[in-house]
This record gives C-alpha cells, sequence and structure tokens, in this order.
C-alpha cells in the first residue's frame, strides 16, 4: 500500500518538514524542510571543498537564519577562489553545489575519481596555470594549498563511504494505485515526477470509465484524477515536475499536475512518444500520417516544425529524451516498423548537430544520471555505462531487470526513472509479440478463430469469407493465408524483405501488397496468384511510399495511397487491362485526391460506387465517402476521429475504428447520385488492440463479426493496478555495470 512505501522509503532519511544539521552546510532541500537522500551530503561535501580551497565558507552567516537565507538566495563566491584553481576543479564544485538536486554530482564516488584524476595530473599539467612568480608574494604557496585541500577531501571522500554510508541496496515494492493501469498506452503508462515523489499514469478511475491521467504523491492514500485528459497516452513531466505532456484524440496537450484545463500543443494521429527539454520545447513523434520522425515545438504552444529527416533506410525516429544541459535529444531508430529488438539508439544534438548512433539492438533508451544507458531487449531491460561528453559506450551492457513490461512491435516500454534513481515500472511480459485472432459479435462476445499466437497484423476477408490474409512478422513481414476450414496457415512471400497490406483480388484468385523488394526501404505495389504457382508481379515502379487500399468490384481498378514529398499522402488509382489467358498489364498510376491533408485507406463500396477513406483535414483522421470516379463532394461519416474504413457487403452500413479503439457503425442510402449518412453508433461496447498503423481488424462477408484483436486481461499484465517502485535504482546500475 502507498502509506507502507512511503514509510520505508524514509526510515533512514528525514522527514518532510523536519529541518536537522548544521547550518552553513544544509543543502536547500534540507533548509527547506524537504525529504532530502544523499545528494544532501554531497553538497555539504562541496561546502567543505570550498572551504578548504579558499579558506572561507560557503554560506557565511551571523545568525542560523543568515546562513539559511544566503544558502537559500545567493551563489557561493566564485571570486574568491584562487586564480590557480584548475578548471576541473571549479566544475566539480559547481556540480556539489547546484541548487536543484537533479543538477547535482548523484554520486560521491564520482568526485573521488575527479579529485584523484586532478591530483595525478597536477605535477605535470601546468597548461594555462598562472606561474608562481607571477603571484603577489604571499600566495606563491596557492597550487600546492589546492593540491593539499584536494588531497584532504580525497581521504574524506575514501574513508566517508566505508564508515558512514554502506552501498545502498536496491528497494523494491509492488504498489497498488487503487486504479487499473491502461497498459493500452504507447509509450509508458506510469511515470515519475523529476524528483521522484509524485507518481502519474493513465488509470481507468472506474468501472465503464475512461481512462484519464492521475497523480498520486507518495506520502498520500488516494490519487487525484486530472480532468479533460480522458484518452490520454504516453504522458512525460516538465524539467520542474509541475506540467504533464500527453496525448489525447490525436493531439500533443499539458496539463498541470494540480489541475485545470488542459492545452492543446499540436497534431499528433498516432503518437511515438514525446520528451520535455530544459530550454522549454517539446520534442515528440507525431505518427502516420503526418510523420514518423520528430518534431519539436514550444511548451508554450505555437508551430510544430520537423527537427530531422529520416535518413539510412530509417522508417522512424520514436520515443525520444532530452538529454541534460541540452545536449541532444536521445531516440529509437530503426528500418523495419515492426521489429524493434534490432533498431538504434541515435543521439543527435540540437539543433542540426551531428547524428550518433550510440547503440545497436535495442529501443526504448534513457540516460541517467549514473552515467548509464537503459533499453529494452527481447523484454529484458539493459544497462550499459555511457559518456555523455563523448556519446558513446563505454563498457558491456548487462542484463538490469527481468520482467519489465513492453511492446516488441512499437519499440516501448513501461518503465520510467526520476533524476534521483527511483524506477517505476510495470511488470509483465511483452506484448505485440503474438496474440490469438478472435470473433467478435455485436454483443462483443468473443470466440476463438485461431488460438495459436501470431504477430500479425492488416487482416482481409477473401471475398468468399473462406480465407483470410494478413501480415505476419517473423523478422521480417510476410504475407500469409488462413484457411478458416482446415485451420491452415500458408506463406504467400518469402522474400528476405519485408511484405505488407494484403488486399484480394475481386475473384480471390490474387493479392496486391506492398513490399521492399526492389529496395530497401520503398514500399511499392506488386501481386502474386493465391494458389502459389508463378512469382510475384510488380505493378508499379516509384521512389514514394505506396500501400494498397481496395480493388474495384469489376478488378479493373486498385485503389492505393501514396506518400508524395509535396503533398504528403494522395489517393491514388492503379488501372489494369488484360485478363487471366493474355495477361494483365498495370496502366499508368493517376492521382484521385492530392489535398495537401493526409489521405488513407481507400475502401471501394460493394457496388464500386463510392469510395471511403479517412483524410486528416480536421486535425484527426475521420472517415470521408466521395463518388467513384466522380464527380461529387464528400459525405463525412464519423465524427470524434476515424479509421479502417470498412463497408458491410449484406447490409448498407459502413464500419470504422475509433481512436480510443472502438468499432462504430453508420447506416447509409443512395438515392440517385446522392449518398446519405447516419449518426454512427457504437456497434459493440468491447475494444480492440491496436499495435501498429494497420488494420487490426476485418468485418467477415456475412457482415455479423469481425476477426480482431479483443482488449483482454490476457494481453497485458493481470496485475494492472500495481506498479513497482525501485529505489537506489542508480547505486544498482553502478554496481552491476560500473561506469569509468
Amino acid at each position: 500500500m502507498p502509506q507502507r512505501i512511503f514509510r520505508l522509503a524514509t526510515v533512514s532519511g528525514t522527514h518532510e518538514g523536519v529541518i536537522l544539521g548544521t547550518a552553513p552546510y544544509m543543502s536547500p532541500e534540507q533548509a527547506r524542510g524537504q525529504t532530502v537522500d544523499k545528494r544532501t551530503d554531497i553538497w555539504a561535501f562541496g561546502c567543505v571543498l570550498y572551504e578548504m580551497v579558499t579558506g572561507r565558507m560557503a554560506f557565511p552567516g551571523k545568525t542560523v537564519s543568515d546562513c539559511i537565507a544566503a544558502i537559500l538566495e545567493r551563489d557561493p563566491d566564485w571570486t574568491a577562489l584562487p586564480k590557480a584553481t584548475p578548471p576541473d576543479l571549479r566544475r566539480l564544485l559547481r556540480r556539489c553545489l547546484a541548487r536543484d538536486p537533479t543538477r547535482r554530482l548523484q554520486a560521491i564516488g564520482d568526485a573521488r575519481v575527479e579529485i584523484e584524476d586532478l591530483l595525478s595530473g597536477a605535477p605535470e599539467d601546468s597548461a594555462g596555470a598562472v606561474p608562481s612568480h607571477a603571484l603577489p608574494s604571499g600566495r606563491r604557496t596557492v597550487p600546492w594549498a589546492v593540491a593539499g585541500a584536494l588531497a584532504v577531501a580525497l581521504i574524506l571522500v575514501l574513508w566517508t563511504p566505508r564508515q558512514l554510508s554502506p552501498p545502498l541496496m536496491p528497494l523494491q515494492l509492488s504498489v497498488e494505485l487503487g486504479a487499473s493501469v491502461s497498459i493500452a498506452n504507447s509509450g509508458a503508462a506510469a511515470i515519475l515526477s523529476p524528483d521522484g515523489t509524485v507518481v502519474a499514469f493513465v488509470g481507468q478511475p472506474g468501472p465503464g470509465g475512461s481512462p484519464q491521467l492521475q497523480v498520486q504523491r507518495l506520502n498520500q492514500l488516494q490519487a487525484t484524477p486530472l480532468s479533460g485528459t480522458e484518452g490520454a497516452d504516453s504522458p512525460f513531466f516538465s524539467p520542474d515536475g509541475q506540467w504533464i505532456g500527453f496525448f489525447a484524440a490525436g493531439k500533443l496537450k499539458k496539463v498541470s499536475i494540480m489541475g485545470g484545463a488542459t492545452v492543446t500543443l499540436g497534431d499528433a494521429p498516432r503518437n511515438r512518444g514525446g520528451a520535455w527539454g530544459e530550454d522549454g520545447t517539446i520534442v515528440f513523434t507525431p505518427g502516420p500520417p503526418l510523420d514518423l520522425g520528430l518534431r519539436r515545438v514550444s511548451s508554450a504552444g505555437g508551430k510544430a516544425e520537423a527537427l530531422w529527416p529520416l535518413v539510412d533506410g530509417e522508417v522512424t525516429q520514436r520515443w525520444p529524451q532530452a538529454l541534460p544541459g541540452g545536449k541532444g535529444v536521445l531516440y529509437t531508430s530503426s528500418r523495419d516498423l515492426d521489429a524493434y529488438d534490432d533498431a538504434t539508439l541515435v543521439v543527435q544534438r540540437l539543433p542540426t548537430g551531428p547524428r550518433t548512433a550510440v547503440l545497436r539492438g535495442g529501443s526504448h533508451g534513457r540516460y541517467l544520471p549514473s552515467g548509464h544507458l537503459v533499453y529494452m531487449h527481447k523484454g529484458t531491460l539493459f544497462a550499459v555505462p555511457f559518456d555523455l561528453d563523448r556519446l558513446e559506450v563505454t563498457g558491456q551492457p548487462v542484463p538490469a531487470l527481468d520482467n519489465v513490461m513492453s511492446n516488441a512491435t512499437m519499440g516501448s516500454a513501461q518503465f520510467a526513472v526520476s533524476a534521483g534513481g527511483t524506477l517505476v515500472y510495470l511488470a509483465g511480459r511483452s506484448t505485440g509479440a503474438g496474440i490469438p485472432i478472435h470473433w467478435m459479435d455485436r454483443q462483443g462476445t468473443t470466440t476463438p478463430l485461431r488460438v495459436t499466437p501470431a504477430n500479425w497484423f492488416d487482416l482481409h476477408f477473401s471475398p468468399d469469407g473462406r480465407r483470410l490474409a494478413m501480415a505476419i512478422v517473423e523478422g521480417i513481414s510476410d504475407i500469409w493465408v488462413y484457411e478458416l476450414a482446415r485451420d491452415t496457415l500458408t506463406r504467400l512471400t518469402s522474400d528476405p524483405v519485408n511484405a505488407v497490406a494484403p488486399v484480394w483480388t475481386p475473384d480471390g484468385r490474387r493479392i496486391a501488397f506492398a513490399s521492399t523488394r526492389a529496395d530497401t526501404s520503398t514500399f511499392n505495389l506488386y501481386w502474386q496468384r493465391t494458389d502459389g504457382t508463378g512469382d510475384a508481379q510488380r505493378l508499379t515502379e516509384s521512389k514514394n511510399q505506396q500501400y494498397p487500399g481496395s480493388w474495384h468490384p469489376n478488378g479493373s481498378w486498385l485503389a492505393f495511397y501514396e506518400q508524395n514529398p509535396t503533398t504528403g499522402w494522395d489517393l491514388m488509382i492503379l488501372p489494369m487491362e488484360g485478363e487471366d489467358v493474355s495477361g494483365w498489364r498495370p496502366g499508368k498510376p493517376v492521382a484521385l485526391l492530392n489535398s495537401p491533408d493526409a489521405e488513407q485507406g481507400p475502401s471501394f463500396s460493394p457496388d464500386g460506387r463510392w469510395l471511403a477513406y479517412s483524410s486528416f483535414e480536421t486535425g484527426r483522421n475521420e472517415i470521408y465517402v466521395r463518388p467513384f470516379p466522380g464527380p461529387g463532394g464528400k459525405t463525412q461519416i464519423s465524427s470524434g476521429g476515424g479509421v479502417f474504413s470498412t463497408w458491410s457487403r449484406t447490409k448498407h452500413e459502413i464500419f470504422y475504428g475509433t481512436l480510443d479503439k472502438h468499432i462504430m457503425v453508420a447506416g447509409y442510402s443512395v438515392e440517385g447520385d446522392s449518398f446519405g449518412a447516419e449518426k454512427p453508433q457504437l456497434w459493440s461496447e468491447a475494444r480492440y488492440v491496436a499495435d501498429r498503423p494497420w488494420r487490426p481488424f476485418d468485418l467477415h462477408p456475412d457482415g455479423e463479426r469481425f476477426a480482431i484483436a479483443p482488449e483482454l486481461p490476457a494481453t497485458g499484465s493481470t496485475n494492472q493496478g500495481k506498479v513497482v517502485l525501485t529505489f537506489n535504482f542508480l547505486d544498482e546500475l553502478r554496481r552491476i555495470a560500473p561506469a569509468r
């Protein structure tokens, strides 16, 4: 329970509201009566070292009140340092006496290393030092006095940990938050404030309630929901811990931890993480259809701007972290949208500095003040020593923690670490690595369709409903066909490249798909016979990404969408000529809709007269229908966001998915050339799982049931109301992976 956690966490520390210590050597947090940790001792050490070097106190005062006022309001007199004080010693003093504990030296062992380096280098390193003959007669011994002070300080550092501070073992506790933590989040659903005193999480406040942001201080028993944050995803704290950035309803937003109105900062249709920098800017990945690269926007609001283009064959930049001191952004880069165990951790200096690949073979990397990178690889949290100044790994990765919930197909992980070294995470297995396929009806009842788990996505039924095409990832993604009656799964494509987005021809003899056969990163259109005879035939040749959407019922046109560098995602039509005997020949693709807004997912109506699609013209994806081939205006079907349009073949109904992963249905009528749509209704209370920006369901031709991955407790943790807190996590990393 929370009260037990708080008591255990403060057994050996100073309680909040109680001031203990000698006034001139108190840290700011100690002077304010706040909870303190070992960083208070580092402050006191800095005061002592300053006094030994200068011969005066860092924060003098005639009374205790004077000393405390000096500590809270003024910096030490840095001009009192002798001119011969080495720059590295000046830097060490400033780091020990940083008012913000998160910017302070985090471990006294680091001071020992700095001092040893200074002492070992002092006799030889005279560059920049003031010659002794140039000093006033009374100060010619200052360099040796500095060395003597360093020697005494080193003795203190070496002696104190052994005599007073035995190594701290990690304290790990399971915490009941009182609300189910939403593991449907893209990024981490539970995070810690920089000072480690507040847990923010996305939780469901009650049965049937919409998940929303909640905050809980570790010295309180109850969490506080933040109104206006319904549907929140991937939260992250501001550097001062007073604001929380998050994503909801296709937008990037922020809210105060005290509550109040939420503020919208920009568009983010399917986010892939955000980070709040010390300079007040937020770096985030908006996700498709806008972009899979990083963008930057002011935390005060304004226009978002793209940071860096996708390079070297990468298809995404996601899960950013703003590095301390504004050194740059750490993010996950991948050449595959569905497999992240082989992804790359990249650091990019701001604003346009060099790009450095710092580690390959992991995702969701985070730099910690202990001088380590932690990241996910095959369901395990790894740690490796890392030099932040040189941006390079300085040791070998070691497993740091098992049973951390992660998503293998998104590269995300359910953990966060505060600046002081407290870890919070959700325990559980890796999701997205394989799930069964279910039937789901209008009542939300689910029954197994194919119980064998697979890493599948983008379902499409054959016209007769007897077979189900899908893409499955096994290292790379291939097209497979599942035969329902025989319960058999057959691979259709087997090239050592990715193939996605299967779409049946109206006669069921072929499947069109997108593949990178001719290029390592660009998807173009192909098709292949479903009986396994013959090779795949290329349908388009383009430098732009292309994905098939739907065949016209007469088989003469293939609707697809293409990423144009000028207009973004456009709807395109590929005419097909010929027949089976003489052979089919693809014609020249023509643009059907190429507005500046992103249009995707085209789907022909059963009679071929109408085309449904999603468009981002309102600032979020909505479903529209327009006549094919035209002319005529469009009709908006969805309200509140919509994706994955799907026509019924038995009724005048059109289905789509919502941004909170429900299925909606809207009836429609046709009179002459006029298309009329009814108000959308919730088809089922049940939600589905969608780990990727691909179709996560398809309607059977009977119009009564979906093939889907329903959101079930088995797809995540059975312990959804709990998080695990690990105190002294940085000390544990220093023990298992010593940094230089």
